[in-house]
């Protein structure tokens, strides 16, 4: 891969140079089926850590993996009404189970005898058929809580799409947890909340923003929607993850109930949480610059690179030789290694290569390494070259992931607080979002109806009220109204 496939900057265009880093890396493509994507191995490989990390973390905390159908029945959306009518617009319908060879000889066409008795939704997410299931696991407090969590992919219908960021189809988990009381659906809620956060901060070293989403911006169904909110590079906010606590929405509209220790019947509390291949997205905007993508080492898939450099079959005998020695001890610390000796292609281009898919560490190493015992070390976050003896070689790369994951997150926390504004006045607020973008703390007057005037003027939405908020009594910058407390305004993905 060659630095001239960044055919953008940041600068420049950040769209493209998002879409060449996505594209050009090798983390996706567009597929035939328009608005859908496929992840292309090394992509998929970074998500497969993040599942991994997220499973473990899950677990943990007393969660179980389970599977439930692809297909909901319609009539199911209809029994939740606030859930219906948030997902009406982006569900796709099966209304047919058979295809057939048309008469005309046109080829394939729907054979209009077998429509469905009742269409299918494929899922957006899967709240209503889950508490179908559940009215059949919980009769009795003994059966509480419930805890689990599925691995699955969902389809809601967008019309403007990018990879990663919003797509037709996508990745996700989705947890959805059944209680006996209030206080512990609200309890899971916002540990689950802690364990994004956790996640996102000390794996993808993003640092987020933890709060609670306005009525206008919860989750459909919810009585409570908690998130957290990344910054990314070009001062737009993204929603990173979300937590819901549901109350007893979803128990009523599946007439789920369950005796409670007194012999009284109740219906159950929920909780409902999320992440998806978004977080692909978050990841290549947070940290990735103009010579292309960079990853935090606990998410590479390659955590070091090792490319000989050699002038005949001889010496990269020797060379190898010397580097599986070196590749073993460093994978028998846990460490990803990766030798590169293709004979087809020059170390430059395999350098430019790495470069520009974020591999944190590359080692090169020729035959003046070989007579000195030294190895040549390639840092991707700093673009830093230096000379380290092969015996101090484990224990320096080792160190060096530690320095860089945390420089990653670093960098990306100053890039934040450089980006973090307070606005007293519409016309502040308006220049800010313009000149700057970011985070702006402002005060809003509480009401829906301002919420929605803002974000029609100047595209800027509440990204939360932060937990923990501090209480000041001031003027709404749009109405002029009493408002008790800032809130968090930015445009956003």
């Amino acid at each position: 891969m060659s630095k001239d496939f960044v055919f953008s900057t940041r600068e420049k265009d950040y769209s493209k140079w998002y879409n060449d880093i996505v594209e050009k890396a090798d983390l996706a493509e567009h597929s035939a089926v328009r608005g859908c994507m496929v992840i292309k191995p090394y992509g998929y490989s970074i998500w497969e850590k993040m599942q991994a990390a997220l499973d473990k973390m899950f677990k943990d905390t007393g969660h179980v993996n389970a599977y439930f159908p692809l297909f909901i029945p319609k009539s199911f959306f209809s029994k939740e009404a606030s859930h219906v009518e948030g997902f009406a617009k982006e569900c796709a319908i099966v209304t047919h189970y058979r295809l057939k060879n048309d008469e005309g000889g046109k080829g394939i066409v729907v054979d209009p005898d077998a429509a469905l008795e009742e269409e299918l939704i494929i899922r957006p997410t899967s709240e209503t058929i889950i508490w179908n299931t559940y009215r059949g696991w919980i009769q009795s407090y003994r059966d509480l809580p419930v805890l689990v969590n599925q691995w699955a992919n969902v389809v809601r219908w967008e019309m403007r799409t990018r990879l990663f960021l919003r797509t037709a189809e996508f990745l996700w988990q989705e947890g959805h947890t059944a209680h006996a009381t209030a206080e512990e659906a609200v309890s899971e809620a916002e540990k689950m909340l802690d364990v994004y956060a956790d996640f996102v901060e000390n794996w993808m070293a993003v640092p987020v923003l933890k709060g609670v989403k306005t009525p206008n911006e919860r989750f459909a169904g919810a009585i409570d929607t908690y998130c957290i909110e990344a910054l990314m590079q070009d001062g737009k906010a993204l929603q990173a993850g979300t937590s819901h606590f549901l109350g007893q929405n979803f128990a009523k509209a599946f007439d789920v109930k369950f005796a409670a220790k007194d012999g009284k019947l109740d219906y159950v509390w929920a909780s409902s949480w999320g992440v998806s291949t978004r977080l692909m997205g978050a990841l290549i905007m947070a940290h990735s610059d103009d010579a292309g993508l960079v990853l935090p080492p606990k998410l590479a898939p390659i955590q070091v690179v090792i490319v000989p450099i050699y002038k005949n079959e001889e010496q990269l005998k020797q060379i190898s030789e010397m580097v599986a020695g070196i590749k073993k001890s460093l994978e028998a610390k846990g460490i990803t290694v990766k030798y590169d000796d293709r004979d087809n292609i020059r170390p430059g281009f395999k350098f430019a290569d790495y470069e520009f898919k974020g591999v944190p560490l590359r080692i090169a190493i020729g035959g003046r390494d070989m007579e000195n015992g030294t190895a040549e070390l390639a840092r991707r976050d700093t673009m830093t070259k230096e000379t380290v003896k092969q015996t101090d070689l484990v224990e320096k790369i080792e160190k060096l992931l530690i320095e860089i994951q945390s420089n990653l997150y670093t960098r990306a926390i100053n890039r934040r607080k450089a980006a973090t504004h307070t606005a007293d006045t519409y016309d502040d607020f308006k220049k800010m979002l313009d000149d700057k973008g970011g985070f702006i703390y402002a005060h809003w007057d509480g009401t829906s109806e301002t919420e929605q005037k803002i974000k029609e003027e100047t595209k800027a939405t509440i990204r939360c009220i932060p937990l923990n908020n501090k209480k000041e009594t001031a003027k709404c910058i749009y109405s002029g109204k009493t408002s008790t407390q800032r809130v968090v305004f930015a445009r956003a993905y």
